[in-house]
């Protein structure tokens, strides 16, 4: 679940040349499963945009932080081709709050902010899904568009037995590269560690290069596909780090596709506009 303000990946903030980002709000929920996935990213406008210092609505949708719980009340619609209504409710208990704040950029124009990377989730949506496990919070921030500073990134959250490594490894427009390991633990500590090996994954269903880190001599695996675009891949991936296995959430975002103009009338089919609200 992705609540964006200035929705990166919409084509209705790309075609309004991207000068107003609170007209182009959303609330992007995914699920997966044959009967039960659905994907709702409807790209809103500033009327449906409310704001506190402990809440966030887009329109039928917030999150509200209560001092100690992050909880979403989701109430939106599929899209295409499951156009059915995804509702409910998301607690995320964090086992503590950090102040990290990462650059992800020499001139400080993109920043990553892990706010929880450790946390208890309950999770109660419909259709179909009920159930409760590990959670993380982040959020990142930036003031110009990905595609223009970046060409390519992937992203891992692995959870461990005392801990949680998140790794960050991109590829900027200009050429540098970005690689960052960081570890948290359950009192808010973070701090920066030795980087692992890169290690390939195969790639995706619609062939976006896929790739993490692991221990030297280990083969990390996709073990089950969450979301599957033309520049855009999520997948829980089983790696090892300090011997130890993970099971972790994967990210490979390729900019470089993003970037082609074809690609913006298929993502509206995915991403409906409703400018007015309510």
């Amino acid at each position: 679940m992705i609540g964006f303000i200035g929705s990166v990946f919409s084509p209705w903030y790309r075609w309004s040349g991207r000068r107003n980002p609170q007209n182009h709000c959303c609330l992007n929920v995914v699920t997966s499963g044959l009967r039960h996935g659905r994907f709702t990213m409807t790209d809103r406008g500033a009327s449906a945009l409310r704001q506190s210092r402990d809440t966030l609505e887009v329109g039928p949708s917030r999150m509200h932080w209560t001092g100690t719980e992050l909880v979403i009340d989701i109430n939106e619609w599929g899209a295409p081709p499951m156009v059915t209504p995804v509702r409910g409710r998301i607690v995320l208990t964090p086992k503590a709050v950090t102040g990290a704040e990462v650059a992800l950029t020499p001139d400080g124009r993109h920043l990553w902010r892990p706010f929880s990377p450790i946390g208890d989730v309950s999770v109660r949506l419909e259709p179909g899904h009920r159930w409760d496990g590990h959670g993380y919070f982040d959020a990142n921030f930036g003031t110009r568009a990905l595609e223009q500073d970046f060409r390519f990134w992937t992203w891992g959250r692995y959870p461990l037995k005392d801990r949680t490594v998140c790794f960050y490894d991109a590829i900027r427009r200009d050429g540098t590269r970005l690689a960052l390991a960081v570890e948290a633990d359950i009192k808010g500590r973070v701090s920066e560690i030795d980087l692992p090996p890169v290690a390939p994954l195969r790639r995706s269903g619609w062939l976006v290069r896929r790739e993490t880190r692991a221990d030297a001599g280990h083969v990390p695996k996709a073990r089950l596909s969450l979301l599957d675009a033309p520049f855009y891949s999520r997948a829980l991936v089983q790696t090892e780090i300090g011997g130890e296995p993970s099971l972790g959430m994967h990210e490979a975002l390729d900019l470089v596709r993003f970037r082609q103009p074809l690609l913006k009338p298929m993502l509206a089919l995915r991403v409906p506009r409703r400018a007015d609200w309510p």
